[in-house]
């Protein structure tokens, strides 16, 4: 019970259930949040691991085109160069 003020009682009591009540749920509160914010920061990570992994195959891929592509050319290279020693001399 409230201290006797000029207050009805039963405002004063309900004021004070009210402010014990902010106070008796802020931890769960708080806890809410952490782990709302920890959801979302481990997404994020998850997100930008799998775009970090699409990233390299696509430069794996394009890596490994390029050293096809030199060892086609490689051929054709030496076959320009002993024709044109061939037709040099």
């Amino acid at each position: 019970m409230a201290f006797p003020t000029s207050v009805n009682d039963q405002i004063t009591d309900s004021v004070t259930q009210a402010n014990t009540q902010v106070v008796g749920i802020s931890p769960a509160l708080a806890l809410g949040n952490l782990f709302q914010a920890t959801a979302q920061a481990l997404a994020n990570a998850a997100h930008n691991a799998t775009n970090a992994q699409q990233q390299s195959f696509v430069t794996a891929q394009a890596a490994t085109t390029m050293g096809i592509t030199t060892l086609y050319g490689l051929d054709t290279a030496s076959d320009a160069a002993a024709t044109a020693k061939i037709l040099s001399a």
